[in-house]
């Protein structure tokens, strides 16, 4: 025998000799051929030959424990012990029993110690310290992997050991583990084993302790013990080889059939090791050897069979790593459908295309040109030149020519069900064998274990299977239809079992099939396509079916019955046929003849002596059925048909069955001995015991009180809450307290849920999910499952019975438009009926509600856990865990109608935690209930959703499924969020708001997803109407809220979708019924739409999909529609073509999307309600960006103007050009106009982004152009200024010649003088001639006078006839002041405009002893006028409108005066006051009171005094610019300073130098100042909190500022005139910063750099201008050089040097060295320069503030007058919003017709029933509600409904109650009173609630 050997080295390690357990003296001996071929493997090929004839000469004896150090060839060891862990874990010397080697890592060692003191070969292999594993065998068979861990860092070297080990050895080495920890011999372990149980891998009974220096053989010994106790229970029993990637390729290349043969499995080694065989001396075997040596031939045989399938299928990796349901619960590319498929990927296609529930995955074709499969060709034709009668030879030759060693058939199609069940793990084979069941397939009952050939039943795998059935009984002459279903597990149904002895030519399965279901193959037979006559894997394996009865009769049977199909010869499976006759009820045996002396003859005599009924089927008889006795029968198959046959055996069954009869109960077979139930694994068992914990405490009770007693929570307590909850959307009376009162009754709830929480059931199911490891978990989870629905199974099934009963009967009497009190009646107890349902159903999604209760009600009272609680706050973790594993989680709880958003947020939340935020495609699914949604879905994606008819999803629940590696690349994406609903019409929900449930859950899902699925069933007209009513009403409010997912419709149920024809007019009436749809939801919406894509982007000829209908057939027993299958595929294909259009959201995005729609629906004004958070976070956003840009761009030109200013000042430019202006600031515009294309391109939102980008895009141009032209505005006022002031700047220079010339003769005179005088000598000296030089200079010149101010406001007041007294009361008493912030202008009002008059009049004569009167006249008349309705709040309102108008008109027209060029005039402040009186006569006219005298008074004072800086300051400017006199007196210390200098002797350049440096002082410091006022304020811009954000964020810090200093003054004139208090907060903001250490360092920076700036700017100008006259020697034109360097940077004019001597060779080093001394002077005080300096110059950092953070929105909320908070100015067509609103009375709104402050807030008003008049006098009273109809001053704000507490105004009520009483005069009463949980609210909780409320 020749064995080729491609690898000897690895070969060569492998074992040959068996080993013998210590203790025995028995001998294994081996044949001659399996020593020849062991010893083949084992020598080097120089020397195969030698070893053949060794053999022979040795005999075939070979003693199995030789001493390893005396045998000649290599002894297999009986355990291979690889040692991992670290080196300093044991001491490795010659006393240590179990290594004493530390040289040879990586390589097997026999230990002479281990042999000689248990006599077994042991290998050890030392991989300590975690070494490169390049050299290890790569075939090595490894029993254990010993972990040696050193006591005290056993838990870090614990886990680190099994990620080194799993990512060498793979996954499968972990059920290899034993965990040793060494310690020294004084040591204690105690605490490691209560560590490592933390590890969820960890097993306790594989874990030992020994001393480091292994010594003690006790220890050893025990540790051997547990080793072997391992081993036994691994299945397989040793670890083969490494799984790393880099010894993949090395171990792929070893020959196939080599490795089979060299391979001995495991499990026969150990049956060897533990069985005795009588052997005689001599060496002859007995024949009980002979027949285990048969054995064990044959299961070798059988391996290398399976083997050689396996790697045909390319499924070897699958047997260590086994295909689980994660692997498949993933979107993957749609299933090819029809297409030859390569052998390699045959078991992949038949996985994927069973998952859609396509029965034709049995019948894959594989390709012809398939490389591994060799086919005859057909056509082939002979090249010889045979003649006629040698082609008829051939054709009647029996011969056959083909070389049937080259002929490889392809692999049966059974072979491959199989192979894929043994290569999956006890889950998927779960899944696989459920969907089997679905597409009507016969399901595997008994298996033969591929390595053991072991027989086991896998009855895990039915756990899932429930099947339906109508019982037919006849009762009083009538057919009674009984209806049942069940778990197939509980099901006692009889079994009737086909068994084949010998080679009957008939098929037995195909018999099978024709009793069972003629139409479907639910046995795979002979004639089944793929069929071939080679099969391996299903020869002794047993399967069963049901047939289920469907109450009809063309039934076969009138009750379920079990099938069960033995396949292969019964004369070879004995164990199998011994199971099935014993549990059979019937047996049915085909034989191929009746031949007495047929081997079959004792099976059939034994089977016709028992008990149990028996059918004999012959082959080769032609005789009809023959009854031989009671229960016996026998019948001939010879020339009859297969329904002949078919029918006498239904008939002759069914007369067995009508009797008395043994039933067959699948968990029957957990009891029968020789079989192996998947059940007993440990894991399953563990899961299930902690499942049956639960269950057992619910055993007996009745199920529909199981929820009551045990979920409290989630019952009554939950739906009380969710039905009080809603009250808050439907406030009447005092709102607020009755907010507050339901706030109270819902926090009342919660504490009895934390009172009744955590039943006993619920803390075992948290226990159990927080202790068991992963595959427990899923055990435990599908135990509860199964164990909970068996609970409810009967109660359910009967009630659903009625309830289908009762159905039926409304139906008929609706079908006959009977309206009588009959229907009534029946539709009452269909209610009724209904009402039962949903307590008799309990399942696992009720223990995950009852988690979100308990979470809730914990998370609302923020209470810890109490004793015997367990910790709430871990459930969501607990449940994220799950949902990232697949299990679907509850969205929207059905039975109650609500969304747990406390829950679903905590949820979300620890998913993202575990995930990252991820991006995900949300796909929700609609339509009418039990119209196949969740099939579809679960067909498509793999999924688990319930689909049980009658019982589906009760509510929405959501599904994580991953988009897999091969198509992620082409999705943003990584996951596909799944949404499926309870569906539509739901029959549990007549009659209780069904179409108001049916439109929230529409609204809800569809406004969740990126796409909806609309699926429509049948094709009932009245059916698809109202479906398609809700839906598209759903999609209207979703373009009116700004969402646009796509949609597609399903129409499912179609009976012929292959007619094009009729396909085409079936989307035509789905046009014009989507088109009637949407006008008529257009209608109710109130939008314009005439057609369906008006609403929504939607193309009828793609996005309209024919399903056939699911089953092919008639249910129970019709499989699934093939056709249905492609369906779904082709739906697949088009949901995944339009998902690559669509970036998905994140889950974040996803929980904001949640709550913001459910707060919507819960308010009746759903679109008007919408609070879009994602899209108000990304606007936020945008604000911010917007900020940085127009901050950019305005800091751009803010450097701009200051350059072109100084040019202008140095008389450089004249005129300033747009287009100018635009070149300079086009490339910083530039680069914004990228910066915001980048961002709207890049952004995550950028979806959202897309709705604002051409307008933002239009706003920055908009805001660049304002900027250019005010800039350009304010450069011409200059230049206007610079003109008007040219008569004194061309006279400037004369008076400085002028002063220079006489400064010059004075101080010659005195020069001899000079040195004798001191210095006040000479400034009086100075002094004399200085006067009359000023007189001489100015004599032609007028002064320019100081304004008169307060004379002018007097003297114009008095010229519009207004008493003296009046004025100068006002003015003592300074009211007029606060004429725009008073809360109540009632003593401003005359009750008619005659007894106004009369009363001015009056009031002019009253003194001071009539103020009381005054007071009490002032109350009665408010009274009077309020009870008449003359003066309510509006008309407060619209006075405080007059004085703002008249304040704002008045301002701009003084501010257009030419004053700072022309000067102050009277006549000014008279044309503003003759406006505002006639302002004031023009409102009167439209009221019906009159306003006082004092109010005119007041208002023209109070504008007059808000103009007074203003013209104060301009005609200061125009004094400075104009007046001669004021010029030549600023100049006097300048030219003392020149006269004392030239007295003192000093040279023209020095004085030249001083005079140079004056100048340049004052320039410098301006330059500096103006600078520093710009970078500070850029500054301040980025970094400052409060103005680094949008417009919400720096009103957050306004309103912080207030509250922390308590003022109510600022805060009511942040009330009245919000923007004047943000300016003053950013003033004092300014100027605090400059202040503080760490903003007076920045500032000082700031300033240092700008003064280093202008240093290095002066010397180099110096120094050029120096070195450029050293030739010329001219002092003009150094002069004119030095300027011309400065004239960009400071305001500098040339000086004169005409009076100047620079005769002197030196005089210009002494120019320049002056000019030094005094730069340095200049510099040092600029450094020290106060910030306050700025003040005085024209940049002010403020100013530029509040120039960029108030160019925004400043429109007030019409109800509460709270401003917006938009950044952008006009930010049409987007609504005004603020982020919270404040309670009315706040701005002095009361009641009509009282005095009671109103303390509701709008935001709660547009959800209560309340009502408002939209403007006074009218009579429209409009709800809140509807608030949008008041016209457009409340049409252009968006009130949404706010769930925050809005801690921050109610604190400020409370705080500052009694000043805002005494403000507005009025009270906070009656329908106003304060409720009293305000008042718990502190100052600090007020000021942290605008952190949570403002973005």
């Amino acid at each position: 025998m020749e064995v080729e050997n491609h690898d000897n080295t690895a070969a060569g390690r492998r074992s040959e000799v068996t080993s013998v357990p210590s203790g025995t003296n028995e001998k294994v001996e081996e044949s001659a051929a399996e020593t020849k071929v062991k010893f083949d493997l084992v020598n080097e090929p120089g020397e195969a030959q030698h070893s053949e004839n060794n053999d022979e000469s040795r005999g075939a004896e070979t003693i199995a424990f030789a001493k390893p150090s005396l045998s000649n060839k290599k002894v297999k060891p009986e355990l291979t012990l690889v040692l991992i862990g670290e080196t300093n874990s044991i001491e490795i010397g010659s006393k240590n029993i179990l290594i004493d080697h530390d040289e040879q890592r990586n390589v097997e060692h026999f230990s002479t110690k281990l042999y000689d003191l248990c006599g077994r070969h042991i290998s050890v292999i030392n991989m300590l310290g975690l070494p490169n594993i390049d050299q290890f065998p790569l075939n090595e068979e490894i029993h254990a992997f010993v972990m040696l861990l050193p006591n005290d860092l056993h838990n870090s070297h614990y886990s680190s050991g099994l990620q080194w080990l799993e990512t060498t050895f793979g996954k499968g080495s972990m059920a290899y583990v034993m965990t040793v920890v060494t310690h020294e011999s004084d040591d204690k372990c105690e605490s490691a084993l209560t560590d490592l149980k933390a590890n969820s891998s960890f097993v306790e009974k594989r874990y030992h302790t020994c001393r480091r220096s292994m010594m003690d053989e006790v220890e050893i010994i025990a540790l051997l013990e547990k080793i072997d106790a391992m081993v036994s229970e691994n299945a397989p029993h040793c670890h083969s080889g490494l799984m790393c990637d880099g010894n993949k390729g090395q171990k792929e290349q070893l020959d196939h059939k080599s490795h089979k043969e060299e391979s001995t499995n495991t499990s026969v080694v150990q049956q060897n090791q533990t069985s005795t065989l009588d052997m005689d001396m001599s060496g002859n075997k007995d024949k009980k050897s002979v027949e285990l040596s048969e054995e064990i031939n044959m299961k070798e045989e059988h391996q290398r069979e399976t083997e050689a399938l396996l790697d045909r299928l390319h499924l070897r990796d699958k047997q260590q790593q086994k295909f689980s349901p994660a692997d498949f619960l993933k979107v993957g590319p749609p299933v090819k459908q029809n297409h030859d498929t390569s052998e390699k990927d045959v078991a992949h296609t038949f996985i994927q295309r069973l998952m859609i529930l396509d029965y034709r995955a049995r019948y894959i074709c594989v390709r012809e040109n398939s490389p591994e499969v060799s086919h005859s060709n057909p056509d082939e034709e002979s090249d010889t030149d045979d003649t006629d009668d040698d082609d008829l030879d051939a054709l009647y030759s029996t011969k056959v020519d083909i070389n049937q060693s080259n002929l490889k058939t392809h692999v049966h199609p059974m072979d491959v069900q199989m192979a894929v069940f043994h290569c999956s793990d006890s889950f998927f084979k779960q899944n696989m064998i459920t969907k089997l069941s679905q597409c009507q397939y016969a399901l595997p009952l008994l298996v033969l274990d591929p390595v053991t050939m072991d027989i086991d039943c896998p009855l895990w795998t039915f756990r899932q299977i429930r099947k339906t059935w109508k019982i037919t009984e006849m009762k009083d002459n009538s057919n009674i239809v009984t209806m049942k279903s069940m778990p197939i597990c509980k099901a006692e149904t009889p079994m009737v079992s086909f068994l084949r002895l010998g080679s009957p030519s008939l098929s037995k399965s195909e018999l099978m099939n024709t009793l069972i279901n003629n139409r479907h193959k639910t046995f795979f037979d002979r004639n089944c396509p793929g069929s071939t006559k080679s099969r391996h894997l299903m020869d002794g394996v047993a399967e069963i079916a049901w047939y289920c009865p469907a109450g009809k009769p063309s039934d076969a049977f009138t009750d379920c019955i079990a099938f069960c199909n033995l396949h292969g010869d019964a004369l070879s499976n004995v164990k199998q046929r011994d199971i099935l006759t014993d549990k059979s009820s019937v047996n049915v045996v085909l034989v191929p003849t009746q031949e007495k002396d047929d081997k079959s003859s004792a099976v059939i005599s034994a089977l016709h002596k028992s008990t149990k009924p028996l059918i004999i089927l012959i082959a080769d008889s032609d005789g009809g059925p023959v009854k031989m006795k009671k229960g016996k029968y026998k019948m001939g198959l010879n020339d009859k048909s297969q329904s002949d046959v078919s029918e006498e055996l239904k008939n002759i069954i069914g007369k067995i069955l009508s009797g008395s009869h043994e039933s067959f109960k699948l968990e029957s077979m957990a009891e029968v001995s020789g079989v192996k139930v998947d059940e007993d694994d440990k894991s399953c068992q563990k899961g299930k015991s902690a499942a049956m914990k639960i269950v057992d405490l619910l055993q007996g009770m009745d199920v529909s009180k199981i929820k009551d007693t045990y979920l409290p929570c989630q019952g009554q307590l939950w739906h009380e809450w969710c039905k009080t909850n809603k009250e808050l959307y439907h406030l009447r009376g005092n709102i607020e307290n009755e907010k507050c009162e339901i706030q109270q009754k819902l926090m009342q709830i919660r504490q009895e849920q934390f009172t009744v929480s955590c039943s006993e059931p619920i803390k075992l199911f948290i226990e159990s999910l927080s202790s068991l490891s992963a595959t427990e978990k899923d055990y435990f989870l599908k135990w509860t499952q199964i164990l909970m629905e068996t609970l409810s199974t009967d109660d359910l099934g009967s009630i659903l019975q009625i309830y289908d009963e009762k159905w039926a009967e409304v139906l008929d009497l609706k079908k006959k438009h009977d309206k009588s009190n009959l229907l009534k009646s029946k539709q009452t107890e269909l209610d009724e009926i209904s009402t039962k349902v949903q307590p008799a159903t309990f399942g696992l999604e009720h223990i995950f509600r009852e988690m979100g209760q308990i979470y809730e009600a914990h998370a609302s009272l923020q209470k810890q856990p109490e004793r015997g609680q367990t910790d709430w706050s871990k459930y969501p973790e607990l449940a994220a865990e799950l949902m990232i594993s697949g299990h679907p989680m509850a969205l929207m709880d059905g039975d109650a109608g609500h969304v747990p958003l406390t829950w679903i947020s905590g949820l979300l939340d620890e998913v993202i935690k575990k995930l990252g935020d991820r991006r995900v495609f949300v796909l929700s699914v609609l339509g009418v209930q039990s119209s196949g949604k969740s099939t579809m879905l679960n067909a498509m994606f793999g999924l688990q959703f319930a689909v049980n008819a009658g019982r589906c999803t009760k509510g929405a629940f959501m599904q994580l499924v991953e988009v897999s590696e091969e198509i992620k690349k082409d999705f943003e994406f990584d996951y596909v969020l799944v949404v499926d609903t309870e569906g539509l019409r739901a029959l549990e929900l007549e009659g209780k708001a069904t179409l108001h449930h049916d439109n929230e859950l529409a609204t809800f899902v569809v406004g969740l997803g990126n796409m909806t699925l609309i699926n429509i069933f049948g094709e009932s007209p009245a059916e698809m109407q109202d479906v398609l009513q809700i839906v598209v009403q759903a999609f209207m409010r979703m373009k009116k809220i700004k969402l646009s997912p796509s949609c597609v419709f399903v129409h499912q149920n179609v009976t012929d979708i292959a007619a094009a024809e009729k396909n085409m007019d079936g989307k035509r009436q789905l046009q014009t019924k989507l088109d009637k749809m949407a006008q008529l939801a257009a209608k109710e919406e109130v939008c314009d739409a005439e057609c369906f894509s008006d609403v929504i982007a939607f193309d009828v000829q793609k996005d309209a999909k024919y399903f056939a209908q699911l089953w092919e057939g008639s249910p129970p027993m019709a499989p699934p529609n093939p056709g249905y299958s492609e369906s779904v595929q082709e739906l697949k294909t088009t949901i995944l073509s339009k998902a690559k259009q669509s970036a998905g959201i994140t889950l974040s995005q996803f929980k904001s999307k949640i709550q913001d729609l459910w707060n919507a629906l819960m308010n009746e004004q759903f679109v008007f309600s919408f609070k879009n958070t994602l899209e108000i976070a990304a606007y936020r956003k945008l604000e911010v960006q917007y900020g940085n840009w127009t901050w950019t761009l305005r800091s751009n030109m803010l450097t701009i103007e200051n350059e072109l200013h100084t040019k202008i000042q140095n008389g450089n430019l004249d005129k300033v050009e747009l287009n100018h202006l635009h070149q300079e600031s086009n490339k910083i515009y530039d680069e914004i106009k990228q910066a915001m294309t980048t961002y709207f391109d890049n952004d995550g939102d950028k979806d959202m982004l897309v709705q604002w980008r051409g307008r933002f895009e239009s706003k920055i141009k908009e805001f660049h152009n304002e900027q250019v032209i005010e800039v350009k505005r304010k450069l011409d006022e200059v230049i206007q200024q610079k003109n008007a002031c040219k008569k004194l700047d061309d006279k400037k220079t004369e008076f400085e010649n002028k002063l220079l010339q006489k400064s010059k003769e004075l101080a010659h005179q005195l020069k001899d003088k000079a040195n004798d005088e001191d210095e006040e000598e000479l400034q009086k000296q100075f002094n004399s001639v200085w006067s009359g030089l000023v007189r001489e200079l100015t004599a032609d010149t007028k002064p320019i006078e100081d304004m008169h101010y307060e004379e002018d406001q007097s003297t114009v007041l008095r010229e519009l006839g207004f008493e003296w007294a009046l004025i100068h009361e006002s003015k003592r008493s300074g009211r007029y002041k606060q004429i725009a912030e008073v809360g109540d202008y009632v003593h401003y009002v005359s009750l008619t405009k005659h007894h106004g008059h009369e009363n001015d009049m009056e009031s002019d004569t009253r003194g001071q002893k009539n103020r009381l009167f005054e007071y009490v006249s002032e109350q009665t008349t408010k009274m009077k006028y309020s009870w008449k309705g003359y003066f309510q709040h509006e008309e407060e309102e619209l006075i405080r409108s007059l004085i703002d108008d008249v304040e704002k008109q008045s301002l701009d027209a003084i501010t257009s005066k030419p004053v700072a060029t022309r000067g102050y005039n009277l006549t000014y402040l008279q044309e503003v006051a003759n406006d505002v009186k006639q302002k004031v006569t023009e409102f009167e006219s439209k009221r019906k009171y009159a306003l006082k005298k004092e109010f005119t008074v007041d208002l023209l004072l109070y504008v007059f005094h808000r103009a007074e800086r203003w013209l104060t300051e301009s005609h200061m400017t125009f004094k400075g610019n104009n007046d001669a006199h004021s010029y030549v007196e600023s100049k006097k210390m300048q030219y003392y300073n020149i006269f004392r200098s030239f007295c003192k002797g000093s040279s023209s350049a020095v004085v030249l130098g001083q005079l140079i440096c004056d100048k340049l002082k004052s320039s410098t410091v301006e330059a500096v100042c103006n600078k520093t006022a710009i970078d500070l304020a850029k500054e301040m811009r980025c970094n400052f909190p409060a103005f680094n954000g949008n417009r919400s964020n720096l009103e957050k810090h306004v309103l912080k500022s207030l509250a922390e200093k308590e003022d109510f003054d600022g805060f009511i004139t942040y009330i009245r005139h919000p923007r004047k208090q943000v300016e003053t907060y950013i003033r004092k903001e300014v100027e605090k910063y400059i202040s503080t250490k760490q903003g007076k360092e920045k500032a000082l920076t700031i300033l240092k750099k700008n003064v280093d700036d202008i240093n290095t700017l002066v010397s180099r100008a110096l120094n050029e201008a120096t070195e450029k006259v050293k030739t010329h020697r001219d002092p003009d034109i150094w002069m004119e050089e030095f300027s011309s360097l400065l004239k960009d940077k400071l305001t500098f004019n040339t000086i004169s040097c005409q009076n100047f001597d620079f005769s002197d060779s030196k005089a210009f080093d002494f120019l320049k060295e002056e000019i030094e001394k005094g730069l340095v002077s200049i510099i040092k005080e600029l450094s020290s320069l106060s910030l306050d300096n700025m003040k005085k110059f024209r940049m002010k950092p403020d100013e530029i503030l509040i120039e960029q953070l108030c160019n925004c929105c400043w429109v007030k909320c019409p109800f509460c007058a709270a401003v917006c908070t938009n950044t952008v100015k006009n930010h049409s067509p987007d609504k005004h919003s603020v982020l919270f609103h404040r309670p009315s009375g706040i701005d002095g709104f009361h009641t009509r017709g009282t005095q009671d402050l109103v303390i509701n807030f709008c935001t709660t008003l547009v959800v209560s029933n309340k009502r408002f008049a939209a403007f006074p006098g009218s009579e429209d009273i409009i709800p809140y509600k509807e608030y949008q109809r008041g016209g457009e001053k409340y049409a252009s704000w968006k009130i949404t409904p706010d769930e925050s507490k809005l801690t921050y105004w109610k604190w400020f009520v409370c705080q500052f109650q009694k000043q805002l009483e005494d403000h507005h005069k009025r009270k906070f009463q009656g329908g106003g009173e304060i409720p009293s949980e305000w008042r718990n609210h502190q100052k600090q909780e007020a000021i942290d609630s605008l952190d949570d409320n403002y973005l």
